[in-house]
Order: structure tokens, then sequence, then C-alpha cells
């Protein structure tokens, strides 16, 4: 087989042993739905299953080989021969299979697992490639427990299966013990010493018990491994496996030489996806897909960053499939946070009294963990604040209305300092207290969207207001709040006309 010699493949076991995960099984159809996503997110290899643990998993290896046109679909056996035939069975629909046998290669897994000796070991590891080969071209053969591993009796090992047929030969630090240069090591011993060793491709499948996976595995393609077994989200048993997401960014962020056919921008989309089919939710500093991964709290980085984004990212969050980084508000956030958003909300800063904004934003920020957007248009619209720099304030709201009474409004304005009072008329109590803000500021405004919302719900709850106004062929929108609609509406109106006067 001709490969690339800088290409790192990427082996993806979330249908198999992220599912072995207690309560994260799926089912058949969840499974492709899964399979055709990371089919589109560019993996090499999916192991679809192990076909001689249940009627169910077979048929779902069946289904996937159906369903996966470019993706290899791959099927975990025990050195058996009855496992190997179940497992080529159910790969006989699939355009590039493959079947991925092997046995303990580690002293603790001859002596207490299979009450054995090496030389026999040996002998099931070679027979196994060879009747997995009378199936298909493609076998991967795994020594289990390989971190543990004797490295000369490994590499006689491994050399002897490749001899057999194998075209990948997997060293899994099965139960997550290696340091990374200890596993380095033990690929470059491999790379070193089997002669044949250029015939197959290494493969690492690191677990996460010591939380080391990613950095064993980076560790071994570093040394001449070039493919990695991995999941979606690092999920697996135990403290889980190598993160696909991890591995994929590490080797595009850093210069190694290495590449892999990865489209990162999937990655927030099929994390999201495998998260709610495996009711298996995503830690929030999680690297890559967390949901704080990209963003910013602390009011030093955020105003490093919003100088300069490189200075707190080495990723860019559209890379991984975000629209953009957070700038998440908190009593920790400094003014050049509270400005970004205010600008993102389409307020001019030249415009705002910031140091009264921040001041308010400070007391709200003390009573609340996390600031909403609702929460800065509450500061900047509620009518009795100085946010805006010589911007229209209410100072006085009345209003009559009723079944017998011509809707009136009376108001009192205060703008650069000095107070205009008006009244006027409408068709309803809104409508009155626009004309009354209109023959005081004496503008040609154009009403041309009006909606009311309640917060939360019931007859005493704070409405928001949103106004959508025209002036001089431009559109600008206004929010305002208050337990009064009618003061709610006068506030966004007003809100909409201090952002362009």
């Amino acid at each position: 087989m001709i490969h690339d010699p800088n290409k790192v493949y990427i082996f993806d076991t979330t249908l198999r042993d992220g599912e072995q995960v207690p309560g994260c099984q799926l089912d058949t159809g969840q499974k492709i739905v899964i399979a055709k996503a990371l089919e589109l997110l560019g993996v090499d290899v999916i192991e679809a299953g192990f076909p001689i643990s249940s009627p169910g998993d077979f048929q779902s290896v069946v289904e996937l080989s159906k369903a996966i046109k470019n993706p290899t679909i791959c099927a975990l056996t025990r050195a058996i021969k009855g496992d190997i035939d179940v497992a080529a069975e159910s790969l006989k629909y699939a355009k590039h299979p493959r079947i991925h046998t092997g046995i303990g290669s580690s002293d603790m897994h001859i002596k207490y697992k299979f009450n054995s000796t090496r030389e026999k070991i040996l002998e099931r590891a070679v027979e196994a490639v060879k009747y997995a080969k009378k199936f298909v071209e493609d076998v991967e053969f795994y020594a289990e427990d390989a971190g543990r591993a004797d490295n000369e009796f490994l590499a006689q090992m491994i050399e002897a299966v490749i001899a057999a047929g194998a075209t990948v030969v997997n060293i899994p630090d099965t139960n997550g013990y290696c340091m990374p240069d200890q596993y380095g090591s033990k690929i470059l011993y491999l790379k070193e010493n089997v002669k044949n060793i250029d015939q197959a491709i290494i493969s690492v499948h690191c677990h996460n018990d010591l939380g080391l996976a990613t950095a064993n595995s980076i560790a071994g393609v570093v040394n001449g491994a070039r493919q990695i077994e991995c999941t979606i989200n690092g999920i697996g048993e135990r403290a889980g496996n190598t993160a696909l997401e991890e591995v994929s960014m590490i080797l595009k962020t850093h210069s190694l030489g290495l590449h892999t056919g990865i489209n990162s921008k999937h990655f927030t989309e099929i994390s999201g996806m495998v998260s709610r089919m495996m009711h298996m939710p995503v830690q929030p500093n999680k690297a890559i897909v967390g949901k704080n991964a990209f963003a910013h709290s602390s009011g030093i980085h955020q105003d490093g960053f919003l100088k300069h984004r490189e200075n707190y990212e080495i990723i860019n969050p559209e890379d991984v499939g975000l629209n953009s980084a957070d700038i998440i508000l908190t009593a920790r956030s400094g003014r050049h946070a509270l400005k970004h958003h205010l600008e993102r909300l389409d307020y001019d800063i030249e415009k705002i009294n910031i140091d009264d904004v921040y001041e308010r934003f400070l007391i709200l920020a003390d009573k609340k963990k996390d600031i909403t957007d609702d929460d800065l248009l509450f500061l900047m619209s509620n009518g009795e604040t100085e946010s805006y720099k010589n911007g229209y304030k209410l100072n006085l709201l009345q209003v009559v209305c009723g079944d017998q009474e011509k809707p009136t409004a009376n108001i009192k304005l205060q703008y650069d300092g000095v107070e205009k009072e008006a009244k006027a008329e409408g068709n309803g109590p809104v409508d009155a207290t626009i004309n009354a803000i209109v023959s005081i500021i004496d503008k040609n405004i154009t009403l041309k969207e009006f909606t009311i919302q309640a917060m939360h719900g019931g007859s005493d709850d704070v409405s928001k207001v949103n106004m959508k106004v025209d002036f001089e062929g431009k559109s600008f929108v206004g929010f305002g709040f208050s337990t009064d609609i009618v003061k709610a509406s006068a506030n966004a109106y007003l809100d909409a006309i201090n952002k362009f006067l």
C-alpha cells in the first residue's frame, strides 16, 4: 500500500469504544446519523462496532457498511475464529472493509487474563491475522496493553503479525498508564527494531485514565505513528479516549509537518450531536468544544483579546464551527468589554456616558452571575438615567385614556440640560405618547416596527418594547423596559432617537 508519509489517519471509535460507556448505547438509526456526520467531518476509518457482542451490534455494522461510502468501515474482534467469521459477515457490504483483531501483549495480560505464555499468545496473534486476511485485505492488529508490554517482546509480536499480513498495527495504552516520553519512546523503538515496520501503519490508541491520552497520541505520531484512534468529545469507557477534536487541532495549530483530512469546521456541530444522542454532557472547560473554550470573562483577558485576538486565542473559533468568541460580561469585566457589547448592540460609544453605564453595570453584575443582552438594553433604555451624552431623558409621563376619554399624553423631556413639556392626543395611549415626543423633537421620524414582549409572564411582568424608526433614510432600533407598557414604549422610542441625534 502507498500512503502519504506526512498524513495522520484519523480512526474514529465513537461508535464502538465510545459507546461502551454505560447509558450511551445507540440504536442503528442513531449510529448511521453519527457515522454520516463523521464521514462529512473527514475521518478515514469508522470503527462501527464489535459484531460478535450482540445481534444489534452486528446489524449496526451491516447497515453502516451500506450507508457509508468513503471511510473504511472497521469491525472489532478478539483473536478468535468465530469472532472473525461474524465480523467478516457484517462487513460484506462495506466499500472499504477492515477487520480489527488482536490479543494481549503485556506479561500481566498474558498471565492473568489469558493464563498463557508469550509463545502461545504470539502463535494466536499470527493465526488470527492470517485468518482475517482470508476475508479482507485490510487487517489491523491490536497488541492490547502495549503500554505496559516489554518492548522487545512487543517488537517480536508486531514483526510477526506484519509478516502474517497486518496492514495496521495498533499499540494501545489500554489503561492510560504511560507518560508521553515513555509512550513516544515505545513507538520509536518499534520503528527502529521491527524489520518490516514500513509495511504497515503504526496506530496509537490511548486512554485517558491519567489525563494523558491526547499528549500520548501526539507523542506517538511525532515518533512515527501515522494513525490516531480517538472519539468525539473524548468519550469512552472509564476516563475516556483520546479526543478527536484535540489531536486534530494540535496537528493543525503546530508546525509538525503532519496533517489530517479533517474539516474542523464541523467540530461544534458533531460534538453537540454526540453529546445529545449519547446523553453525555460536554464539560464547559473541555478543550476545543466546551462552551467556555472560546469565552473570556476576566477583565484583563477581555481587554487583551479585544485589542488583539491572538493575545488570548491560538485558534480561530470559526475554524471549529463557532461564529465568534464570547466575551462574557460579569462583575470582573472592564469597560473595554462593556463597550464591545454595546457596540455589538448598535450603540455609538461616542454618544454614551460610559462612566454612568459602567457604574450601573457593576451594581447589576454583582447581583447576577452573567449579564445578558436584555440586561444591557435595560441599562441603556430605562428612561431614568443619563446613559446618553446630551440625549433625551424622560422626566414625566402622564396618560389619560378609557372608554369615554380621548387618549392624551402629557410628557416632559430633558435635553442638554433644558426641559420641555408637550401634550398630545392619539388613537391610543402609546400613539398619544409618541405624538407628544415628536412635537418636542420636531423631526421627520417614521415608526416602522413596534413589538411588545413580556419578559417572563404574568400581568405584573416587565415588558420589553422594540421599536424601529427611520430617519433620513437610515433605520435605528430602540428598546424600552418597564412594568408600564406605555412607559416602556416611550423609553424604546427615545432610545432609538438618541442613537441618531
